[in-house]
């Protein structure tokens, strides 16, 4: 039996938590054995903290290509590249233009690309979680510290796992009992041998089971020590997403509703999305000066001001979702009509994310991972998909207030979507939709609402793509498509017996896809 390949692991960098930024500096990684970090809750935060500021460094997961690779929020712009709303200009300096392109899956034989990348973040990320839940009977310390340790370690399982899904898996709607990812909860080291793929029902029961133990741990008492930490009603967030992914709309309404009470909508949204102090962020990094950097990270990749990535492949608004926003809209401020500098391309250049100071990028450069609008737009979608008409409005007028002056959803109703993403319908949970569409645009991962909501999609030059962007060779149109689906690295198909790879094209040849008959029965 060959064992599975652990890939790389990072050390747990500890760091002490505050919310006060000069209190907030990175020990060394040795500050505390390894062999006794987890005996009490001193260790156990360290570690803890290690696991989180994992969540936002650069260059941990491949063996090249690391300007790409920060972390969450680069999944989450790489989720929103392989959409129909984000135009990329031009190939720039590369990072990301092969994710635009669709252009990644066949690299998975590579350490340096999405494949290897993706897999190996997350599956790190449950590793060292892992070693810390194996504690939380013998940890020692107060019940409400061990509780928040392991309510973090938890979520952040949970999390991962959803993740995972949604990159390396079809939807769960309508593909509930096809292969989705292996499933590890116990410690793991290379030589831990390896499983096969687990379903997509077992892998999200996985994560509803890990975040409704997270959220059962956070709700003893322990306030949430810094924003980079998760709470009550980040873990509610995350239950939220993973609900409404699986379809459970109570589930999903009900989680979202508590989040709701973790931060408060603000109409302050022209200030560059680079605080997550903000009144309306749940979850985010507060980035100091020795722990920030200059092009690995979000803003540089999206800000145009800045001396770097974010100006030599832009970032602009397909002009079909900007034409859907009306003038009085606050958000159409997020991008400007203009012409780019090399006089071939017309596009709405981003201005939603901005660096506090371009020229210093180690400060005004938080990470925000989570903000109380989804939560606001996930309740409406699940009312409006639970037969709640009158409460959907309710939260859509809502959370429009802080948007659009004189808002008003009351003569919408329905749950009709296009096949297309494009084509429209005119019901209430369409435009639920669009809202989310527009509010969460370079910060959720578009292609993953994209697939749960098992639409379509094109692209045309029209809407500001260039040419080479236009997937005329993909079938995204589909719902049923693969391509959406990254393939699985070689290193773990090397090391592990167990796999059966996901199609480098759009469908299945036989040999590889998600049907768990391929799953090889290995003796």
């Amino acid at each position: 039996m060959k064992k599975i390949l652990l890939l790389s692991l990072v050390a747990l960098l500890p760091f002490l938590t505050s919310c006060n930024k000069e209190l907030l500096n990175t020990n060394p990684t040795d500050a505390v054995s390894g062999e006794f970090m987890l005996e009490n809750t001193d260790g156990g935060k360290m570690a803890m903290n290690g696991v989180i500021r994992y969540m936002w460094q650069w260059g941990a997961t491949t063996t090249g290509n690391y300007h790409q690779c920060f972390g969450i929020q680069s999944y989450a712009l790489m989720g929103d590249l392989m959409g129909e709303d984000m135009v990329m200009d031009n190939q720039g300096n590369g990072w990301f233009w092969y994710d635009y392109l669709y252009d990644v899956k066949d690299a998975y034989t590579s350490g340096s690309w999405r494949s290897y990348d993706c897999w190996n973040y997350y599956y790190t990320l449950i590793s060292q979680v892992n070693y810390i839940i194996a504690a939380e009977e013998t940890m020692e310390g107060t019940e409400a510290e061990v509780a928040y340790i392991m309510g973090n370690a938890y979520a952040i399982r949970a999390y991962s796992y959803l993740y995972l899904a949604m990159t390396f898996a079809r939807s769960y709607i309508g593909h509930e009992d096809r292969l989705c990812v292996p499933i590890y909860t116990e410690p793991s080291a290379a030589g831990t041998e390896g499983k096969p793929r687990a379903t997509n029902r077992e892998v999200y029961a996985q994560a509803i089971s890990d975040i409704n133990k997270a959220i059962d741990l956070l709700s003893k008492g322990q306030a949430q020590e810094h924003c980079s930490h998760i709470d009550k009603y980040v873990a509610n967030g995350i239950k939220a997403r993973i609900a409404l992914n699986m379809g459970d709309y109570q589930t999903a309404y009900d989680a979202a509703k508590v989040a709701m009470e973790g931060a408060s909508l603000s109409a302050d949204v022209l200030d560059g999305f680079n605080d997550a102090t903000a009144d309306d962020v749940l979850w985010g990094a507060e980035i100091i000066r020795d722990q920030g950097t200059t092009n690995p990270q979000f803003l540089a990749h999206m800000d145009h001001a800045f001396d770097g990535y974010g100006r030599d492949a832009r970032k602009a608004c397909s002009a079909w979702l900007y034409d859907q926003i009306p003038e009085s809209d606050l958000r159409k401020g997020w991008w400007k009509y203009e012409a780019l500098a090399n006089g071939k391309t017309m596009g709405y250049q981003q201005y939603k994310f901005k660096f506090a100071n371009p020229a210093d990028p180690y400060v005004g450069a938080d990470h925000i991972f989570m903000r109380v609008p989804e939560m606001y737009l996930t309740a409406a979608e699940a009312a409006c998909r639970l037969n709640n008409e009158a409460e959907a409005k309710q939260l859509l007028n809502t959370f429009m207030s802080y948007r659009q002056e004189g808002y008003d959803c009351s003569n919408l109703t329905g749950t009709a979507l296009g096949t297309l993403t494009t084509e429209t319908t005119g019901s209430l949970l369409e435009e639920i939709i669009l809202q989310r569409r527009i509010e969460l645009w370079g910060e959720y991962g578009r292609v993953y609402d994209i697939k749960r909501l098992r639409q379509g999609f094109v692209r045309t030059a029209d809407m500001g793509h260039p040419v080479a962007g236009l997937l005329n060779n993909r079938n995204c149109d589909d719902p049923e498509s693969f391509d959406w689906v990254l393939t699985i690295p070689k290193k773990e198909l090397d090391a592990n017996d167990y796999m059966v790879q996901n199609p480098i094209d759009s469908y299945p040849d036989g040999e590889t896809g998600d049907d768990p008959a391929l799953t090889p029965n290995v003796q």
